[in-house]
């Protein structure tokens, strides 16, 4: 059984070390370790928990995913959805992004990004009712795709 809860910043090492092993994958596709979910320090995730909600998904006491969201100017901006690599693909990252989504019920608008090339990302956040709206050029292995969803 899987739940998610808010998760404290006690759990901020054990979300980190997750981020790492479910970004490898896109630092892979992309032939570059240098992006900035790679790149992150404890101390910086432990100070996002000041200004952004943390939601963690966890299976038999073991966490198993997590997605982290702020609401700013009507707009609910969700980033770093982490699934564990062999819990992938069993209804995990819809459920963290139903349930973060669920914490900002004022907010009539999400916004998320992600790479060009990580299609997998691409077709759930579309299953989800998510559209592209813009890309933004980053060199030549990146492009941002930027997706929203309109309540």
């Amino acid at each position: 059984m899987i739940s998610t809860v808010r998760a404290s910043i006690e759990d901020a090492a054990s979300i980190l070390e997750l981020q790492k092993q479910a970004f490898q994958m896109e630092a892979e596709i992309y032939d570059d370790f240098a992006i900035p979910p790679l790149l992150q320090t404890l101390d910086g995730l432990k100070r996002e928990f000041t200004t952004k909600t943390v939601l963690k998904a966890v299976c038999n006491g073991r966490l198993v995913g997590s997605v982290r969201a702020w609401e700013q100017g009507g707009t609910c901006h969700i980033e770093r959805l982490i699934v564990q690599p062999e819990f992938q693909d069993h209804g995990i990252g819809t459920k963290l992004m139903h349930d973060i989504e669920d914490c900002f019920p004022k907010t009539k608008r999400f916004e998320l990004f992600t790479g060009h090339k990580s299609e997998r990302n691409i077709g759930l956040y579309r299953k989800l009712g998510y559209q592209v709206f813009t890309h933004q050029y980053i060199d030549d292995k990146l492009s941002l795709v930027y997706m929203e969803k309109l309540k």
